[in-house]
């Protein structure tokens, strides 16, 4: 017997968040999150995205054990502005039990039907910047933090369940030690002249912050063309500045402005976490958080997680400059492999820019798409 609950108590929210705990408790790949931040991710109070979206979760029951979870996800400025009327849903977890997806994934159905939308589509989250997808192919790989990882049987499920591919998505990596400077290194200056452009450096996090408002309003203008891209709202920057600007060395943040000061182009590159996220087991205290610190100082892997450019300077090369800075960077800190955070496949202007790396693709995953 299947009971469905619909989250509504503290004790809920904590058996959501908990949940894939117990089912990847012997993987050596599974990347906890940070149990503190997954809760604060759902309380309506603290994450500004509920000013624009709603989120309805769901934990199943089998003899009064949780066996598995889904939140079912409203994008109103998704639907509004941009017509497209799609019921999201992620945080899709379960056993190896047809009946459990098929019941959690039916409450999704009720709640798009309820508002007269089309679709739904997942395993997404609220926005652009939420973990994304399904895995498909390299399951033998940690993951990390701003990634899902899954046993390979839920794929099985969704393809059960009358699902279709709606997006794929790759995961690359390369090793620094192969980086050819000769791609970047001579044209990044003549850029640099051409379009009377600078790059800054930064050796503090106060010194990041002035930027970052402009970053955000870059990402925006860079990343709408992307299939059902959701533009950050001025409320949400506070939010993401506090959950993600901490975590990142600010050598690892690359800006480069124009002769007036106007940002044209950024990168964002994080400390791989993994190995003290497994260490944390989703604790930060009372010792989770030095664990963290430590690995943002001596971490020597590299996730390339988000790369922003201007439309008036696109196809320019200005990523030859960002390249630049990074290669400077990382030839000091003896970082080793650099990971890139999945991509769409058919994102052609993005694989251009990665060609001359000789990147890897280890992890694939997908989205996937269902008629209401």
């Amino acid at each position: 017997m299947i009971t469905i609950k619909k989250v509504v108590s503290k004790g809920d929210y904590k058996a959501f968040v908990t949940f894939p705990f117990s089912i990847y408790k012997d993987s050596k790949y599974w990347v906890p999150p940070i149990i503190s931040q997954e809760l604060a991710t759902f309380d309506v109070k603290k994450n500004p995205i509920f000013n624009d979206a709603e989120a309805t979760l769901f934990l199943a029951y089998k003899e009064n054990v949780v066996v598995g979870r889904v939140a079912a996800i409203i994008n109103w400025l998704e639907i509004k502005d941009q017509k497209i009327k799609k019921m999201r849903f992620g945080w899709f977890d379960f056993i190896d039990d047809l009946e459990v997806s098929k019941a959690l994934i039916e409450e999704v159905y009720k709640i798009g039907k309820s508002h007269n939308l089309e679709y739904t589509e997942g395993p997404v989250g609220f926005s652009n910047l939420d973990k994304v997808g399904v895995l498909t192919e390299g399951f033998n790989n940690a993951s990390n933090m701003i990634t899902w990882y899954n046993h390979p049987y839920y794929i099985n499920h969704y393809q059960s369940h009358g699902f279709n591919i709606e997006k794929k998505y790759s995961e690359s990596r390369f090793l620094f030690e192969n980086v050819k400077t000769e791609f970047f290194l001579k044209a990044q200056e003549l850029i640099k002249r051409r379009y009377k452009l600078r790059a800054l450096k930064f050796t503090k996090t106060s010194q990041v912050m002035p930027y970052v408002d402009k970053m955000f309003d870059l990402f925006n203008e860079s990343y709408s063309a992307l299939s059902s891209f959701v533009a950050i709202t001025d409320i949400q920057k506070e939010y993401f500045k506090k959950k993600f600007i901490s975590f990142i060395n600010p050598e690892y943040i690359k800006f480069v402005v124009d002769k007036d000061d106007n940002l044209v182009a950024f990168a964002i590159v994080m400390p791989r976490f993994s190995e003290a996220l497994q260490q944390m087991n989703g604790k930060l205290l009372p010792l989770g958080f030095l664990k963290l610190l430590k690995a943002k100082k001596e971490s020597k892997d590299v996730i390339f997680y988000l790369i922003g450019v201007h439309p008036d300077y696109q196809n320019k090369g200005v990523h030859a400059v960002i390249f630049n800075e990074y290669y400077d960077t990382f030839t000091k800190k003896g970082i080793k492999t650099c990971y890139r955070t999945p991509e769409l496949e058919d994102n052609e202007a993005i694989h251009k820019i990665w060609k001359h790396f000789d990147p890897e693709v280890y992890r694939r995953r997908v989205t996937l798409k269902k008629a209401l």
